[in-house]
């Protein structure tokens, strides 16, 4: 939902009721994951997307339901052997969707007030369109009177709202939440009614609000600038660094969140990294990739890639092991940066360092797919699993 959380903020400051839908689980070779959203709103306008066309006619309608009788319902759609006329995935998948219909604070009206589970919402719409980290937490699956409460859950484990008169429920709904907000995770977890932590009769759907993941770019060269382009369009916050001033500019790189003047690996000793971020080293300029390189393949982050030649890259190395780095670290450097697309121009090499940090971050081969019969959509948490193991 966080691909519309913009608009859906505005439709709440401008009082317009809606009904959202949200992916809350897929199976098989689903076309969106959990958290795409399609929101429709009293006049029957519809903004996202749930499926990329294949369900949409069906979901805009459950919308239209939602709004006009106020319940909140759970869907789920898939392929049906049966009868293939029937709505549901053409690509064979299944997916469930959480149908909740949202009134917005809107002073003028006269008649029933607002639900608590409203308010939490549009708080939540709220404090992601500020860029703050916090989850909402929704009963997608239990006791009907449960379906559709709501939390928002804070980084420091406090929450707003209620699922139940129950506090144990509340508490271990939150922490759940909570952790999977630690995790920057958008999915399912399955708690009892009583608050237990074993699974038993409430799935909750939490969706996780977490600032973006940074894209840090060393080098302002001619790449650095198609780089940021796409970084961007990733949806990364991306910095660019470089220690001469003439060259790190704004005006040379408008489209940057921040363009910094510094020795890059002093740089990044000092800023803030997680295990989202990606480093893009294209200087490759011994100088400064040997210590860069040094302090970044030390450092828990999801991708470090650098620039050059396959000369450049084995002396690059042997300078790096001179200095103490293990083979177990250089293993994590991706160089050549880039899958092998037979890139020349700065655009076409940013499309190759793009594609690599996306196979990376979702276990893709970076092979064709006509004819590979490899999945289409990975299992991400299978991927992560695999890393860690």
């Amino acid at each position: 939902m966080l691909d519309i959380a913009d608009e859906l903020n505005r439709w709440v400051e401008e009082g317009r009721d809606f009904a959202v839908a949200t992916v809350v689980s897929v199976g098989g070779s689903a076309p969106r994951g959990p958290g795409a959203a399609l929101a429709v709103d009293s006049h029957g306008t519809a903004i996202g997307s749930v499926s990329g066309g294949c369900v949409e006619g069906a979901v805009y309608d459950l919308c239209l339901q939602a709004l006009q009788d106020g319940t909140t319902v759970l869907e789920r759609f898939g392929y049906s052997d049966e009868d293939a006329f029937a709505v549901g995935l053409t690509c064979g998948g299944v997916i469930e969707v959480l149908v909740t219909p949202v009134r917005t604070d809107d002073s003028t009206r006269t008649d029933e007030p607002i639900r608590a589970d409203d308010s939490v919402f549009a708080a939540w719409l709220s404090a992601a369109v500020r860029g703050e980290a916090v989850a909402l937490a929704r009963v997608a699956r239990g006791p009907v009177g449960l379906r559709g409460s709501a939390l928002l859950v804070h980084t420091d484990g406090s929450y707003e709202g209620g699922l139940d008169a129950h506090p144990e429920l509340d508490g271990t709904a939150a922490a759940e939440a909570r952790a999977m907000l630690d995790a920057g995770r958008t999915g399912t977890v399955e708690i009892s009614e009583d608050g237990a932590r074993c699974p038993g009769g409430v799935t909750l759907f939490v969706e996780s609000s977490v600032p973006p993941p940074r894209m840090i770019v060393f080098g302002a060269v001619d790449f650095a600038a198609a780089l940021v382009r796409v970084g961007k369009f990733l949806g990364h916050h991306v910095t660019v660094c470089d220690a001469r001033p003439v060259f790190a500019t704004g005006a040379r790189f408008p489209e940057a969140d921040e363009v910094v003047v510094d020795w890059p690996h002093r740089y990044l000793r000092r800023t803030g990294t997680d295990h989202r971020t990606v480093l893009c080293v294209l200087t490759h300029d011994a100088k400064f990739d040997v210590p860069l390189l040094e302090t970044a393949l030390r450092l828990p982050v999801a991708y470090v890639g650098a620039m050059g030649s396959r000369r450049t890259h084995e002396d690059r190395n042997r300078r790096l092991r001179e200095v103490g780095v293990t083979e177990g670290e250089l293993a994590r450097l991706r160089s050549p940066i880039g899958l092998d697309l037979g890139a020349r121009t700065p655009e076409e090499t940013a499309l190759s360092i793009a594609a690599e940090i996306v196979a990376a971050r979702r276990g893709g081969s970076g092979v064709p797919l006509t004819g590979a019969g490899t999945p289409i959509h990975h299992d991400r948490v299978t991927v992560l699993a695999t890393a860690v193991g």
